[in-house]
């Protein structure tokens, strides 16, 4: 989706699978719910909320909200606002607005743009103001506009998403690149290469278990000695056993 920034795990994909491919494609807010159940994208980097009953999603990281100005608007004069300090101006909300809200605050435009980018061309005709998540207002960037941050309103929560029942090994692979893991987490493996880790790290069946006797010794005494942890032991020198009586005996 527009605003998301996928390079640093299509970097870390590229190193640890080069023989497989990883092809990215742009779509818009309200197309990427459909690509994933049409199958044409294994996952998405999206924002939520998304349709839990059908998909998947791991929350990556929530963006702070903006307001996008003109540069000599009284509201680029501050470092933050709130709602209330835009109480009355208006407020453009258009078409595939990525945040979780029925209206922005301020007050409503005649006519709703139908993308965010046309929103922007309107704010830099001064026809009005525009709330979004901060990577919109840096990928939607003017030299005749800039942002600040505001308060009072939702944030974007970015979170990769995928349909539940299409979990494949390689978007499991992808979960892990995602989510940190490295390239020697047993987590996000092939179902062989966990089976070969297993088998790699596994003792050989039928290994002896006792030891062999020593040279002049019955095999009962080498298991005795064994037992008692290798015969009598000194006074002070361990956790050695004590008689019944609790006493020490007396030599004659």
């Amino acid at each position: 989706m527009p605003g998301v920034t996928p390079g640093k795990w299509v970097r870390i994909w590229t190193q640890r699978q080069p023989d497989v491919r990883l092809d990215l494609a742009q779509v818009t807010a309200a197309e990427a719910e459909g690509v994933l159940r049409e199958g044409g994208a294994d996952a998405a980097l999206l924002r939520l909320p998304v349709d839990r009953t059908v998909f998947s999603a791991i929350p990556l990281y929530t963006e702070t909200t903006v307001v996008v100005c003109p540069k000599d608007h009284l509201v680029a004069a501050a470092d933050e606002v709130t709602v209330e300090d835009i109480a009355e101006e208006i407020v453009l909300h258009p078409l595939d607005d990525t945040l979780d809200w029925e209206r922005p605050p301020g007050e409503p435009a005649f006519e709703r743009p139908a993308t965010t980018a046309d929103a922007v061309e309107l704010v830099a005709a001064g026809i009005g103001l525009l709330i979004v998540p901060q990577s919109l207002a840096r990928l939607h960037h003017r030299k005749d506009l800039t942002y600040r941050t505001i308060t009072g309103t939702p944030q974007s929560q970015v979170a990769l998403a995928w349909p539940e029942e299409a979990t494949t090994d390689l978007v499991e692979d992808f979960i892990g690149i995602v989510r940190g893991r490295t390239v020697n987490s047993s987590r996000g493996r092939k179902p062989d290469e966990k089976a070969a880790k297993a088998a790699r790290t596994a003792k050989p069946k039928g290994q002896a278990q006792k030891q062999q006797p020593r040279q002049g010794q019955k095999s009962g005494q080498g298991q005795k000695a064994q037992a008692g942890g290798g015969g009598r032991r000194k006074a002070g020198g361990g956790a050695a056993k004590s008689s019944r009586s609790g006493k020490p005996r007396r030599r004659s």
